[in-house]
């Protein structure tokens, strides 16, 4: 079983409207509302794809048994633990000028309490699992630290981790030497402090943190397309051009992705190729982390997968 760690999961609302107008009063054309978060979103799709997956993380009022409700619906395994607070929602604004609007309200604070009865069901769920994804954000009064502590009780037990965050919570999460983490190039530049202006200095970068002891880098660099490090394999994908619809999940797609090929066992190269497919299928939808997979299966056979030396 792969298990999946979303400590600030969300209700994930998607609007649709001609054009966002900051200052005025903004009529939204239509609304979506849908069980979010990063790792709530790889949940989604490895459970789509047919891999059994366990969620946990927090969850708490209305908008935490919202999405509990979804997640049991489709009988995912969940072992959330429930927090006073209510579970944050976000909104994503689809205007018909391309502009993508994200707003993202900040979560319920998470006590210490919680946090203790969180770790050490972590731990109990370990011993069931094959591999550990954790993504997206902390919850608030959560330290920064708290993916190392994860990762260091997971590399004791043998497991294999796949990390998906930002800022400190990701430079302290590499500290802990995770097996593979997903930073997108905007992630990627503030770990190294400077920015990253091609390709060659993205590799660069991934180079550096997997000298340090992260055995699988893959950088998500948007329509620019993907890259993975990993040993001496280096590959670079990028997907014919799409018509993008909405492009949030697409990174936790691809980190569904790897996930996938991990238990697998798929060749480097072909795991960049199925990543970068249901990466630019997820795109081509309004809803997040529902992979149209005749479309993943077309767009497969059109990346371009270049090895680099």
């Amino acid at each position: 079983m792969i298990l999946t760690v979303t400590l600030n999961p969300a209700v994930d609302k998607t609007y649709t409207t001609g054009e966002l107008i900051t200052g005025h009063v903004n009529r939204m054309r239509t609304m979506m509302k849908i069980a979010g978060g990063k790792g709530i979103n790889v949940t989604k799709i490895l459970h789509q794809y047919g891999y059994a997956v366990c969620a946990t993380g927090f969850l708490g009022g209305y908008a935490g048994k919202f999405i509990e409700d979804y997640l049991l619906g489709e009988e995912v395994t969940c072992r959330f633990v429930r927090v006073e607070e209510e579970t944050r929602s976000n909104m994503n604004i689809l205007a018909d000028n391309g502009y993508v609007t994200e707003i993202l309200e900040p979560g319920p604070v998470i006590d210490e309490t919680s946090q203790k009865r969180f770790l050490e069901q972590y731990e109990e769920l370990l011993s069931a699992c094959k591999l550990v994804v954790l993504s997206g954000s902390i919850g608030n009064g959560m330290p920064e630290d708290i993916y190392k502590t994860m990762i260091e009780i997971a590399n004791s037990k043998g497991i294999r981790v796949l990390l998906d965050t930002s800022g400190n919570s990701l430079r302290k999460g590499i500290e802990a030497k995770p097996y593979l983490i997903k930073p997108n190039q905007k992630e990627l530049e503030y770990i190294v402090g400077h920015k990253l202006s091609s390709k060659e200095a993205v590799l660069s970068a991934a180079r550096a943190l997997q000298a340090n002891g992260i055995e699988k880098v893959i950088v998500s660099m948007g329509k620019n397309g993907l890259m993975s490090v990993s040993g001496e394999h280096i590959y670079y994908a990028k997907s014919r051009r799409i018509q993008t619809v909405n492009t949030v999940g697409c990174g936790d797609s691809a980190l569904a992705s790897y996930a996938m090929s991990l238990m697998n066992g798929d060749s480097e190269e072909e795991a960049i190729r199925k990543a970068a497919a249901i990466s630019a299928a997820n795109a081509t939808t309004i809803e997040s982390a529902n992979i149209p997979m005749d479309t993943a299966e077309e767009l497969y056979d059109a990346i371009t997968v270049e090895k680099l030396a």
